[in-house]
This record gives structure tokens, C-alpha cells and sequence, in this order.
């Protein structure tokens, strides 16, 4: 068992959907030339990297902006530049399953035994995670992504690493 791993998604956990709550403010990016509206936190970069701190975990970007995150996200929200999962794009239901399944796999994959604490907002995440034959300890923190992530979030994912350790 390697170092723990904090995975991080972008749209529905850090980019809710919705307007959200103080703190967050408006921004444009257009990774490829495709453009994007975003709702992002600059105080998530300083909770993310204060959780990773304390627990000795490794931050990581799991989302399907992949290495894209350290150009248009990562500075908006506080954050260095992050490892990321390549995560392809979803070809659709007809490969095999599910949105958060597709996510999932290669999740498990890149961690390779490692454990891991994933803020995510697909539903079905947590039971395709669980179902991947090579997942190791690991705990899903499901996101509402019309709210987005909060510090009950960062509580919850704290405790579960903490109880890694002792």
C-alpha cells in the first residue's frame, strides 16, 4: 500500500451547476478552443492542499480535464500544478456501462493498489469503484453538483485518511 491519494473532479464538485453560494465568482476558459463558463472558489485550493498537508496524501486531478486542470483551473482556485488520471473521453453507454463506471476504471487503474479519498459527483461512482476487481481501500465523497464541494466534504475525506494512518 502506497501513499494515499486525493482525486479531485471539476465539473459538479469544484464548478457546481448551479449559482452557487458566497465565495465563488464567475470565469470564462476555453480549453482546445471550446469555450466554458465556471463557477470556481479560490478557498478550495487552500482547504485541498491544507487536507493534503495533514494526512500526507497526494492531490490529484480526476476529471475528464485531465492535464488541461493545471492550465485553466488550478490557478483560479489556489492550486499547484497536480498529477492527473487519463481519463479518455466517455464513448458512450454502447463501451460498457455507465458515465461514473467509465470514470471509475481508470481511477482504480492509475491508483493501482494505492488508497484513495474521491470528490465526485456521479452517482454511480461509488458502486463501480467497489465492483472494479483491483480497487483498494478507497472512500467515495459524493458531491452534489448543484451545490458543489464544501467543507463537510473536506471533514468527512479528513477522517477517512486520518483513520488510514492510526
Amino acid at each position: 500500500m502506497g501513499s494515499p491519494v486525493i482525486l479531485l473532479d471539476i465539473d459538479g464538485v469544484l464548478n457546481p451547476l448551479e449559482r452557487p453560494h458566497r465565495g465563488f465568482r464567475r470565469h470564462r476558459c476555453s480549453p482546445r478552443g471550446v469555450s466554458y463558463r465556471l463557477w470556481l472558489n479560490a478557498g478550495h485550493g487552500r482547504m485541498l492542499l491544507d487536507l493534503a498537508e495533514s494526512t500526507g496524501a497526494e492531490l490529484t486531478w480526476a476529471s475528464y480535464w485531465c492535464e488541461e486542470a493545471n492550465q485553466w483551473i488550478a490557478p483560479l482556485v489556489g492550486l499547484p500544478e497536480l498529477p492527473f488520471v487519463p481519463i479518455p473521453g466517455f464513448p458512450g453507454p454502447a463501451a460498457g456501462g455507465t458515465l461514473g463506471a467509465w470514470k471509475a476504471r481508470h481511477v482504480v487503474a492509475w491508483a493501482a493498489g494505492r488508497p484513495f479519498a474521491w470528490f465526485e459527483d456521479e452517482p454511480d461512482a461509488a458502486g463501480s469503484v467497489a465492483a472494479e476487481p483491483d480497487s483498494g481501500e478507497h472512500l467515495l465523497v459524493w458531491v452534489d453538483p448543484a451545490t458543489g464541494l464544501d467543507e463537510g466534504h473536506i471533514e468527512r475525506a479528513a477522517e477517512w485518511l486520518a483513520r488510514l494512518s492510526g
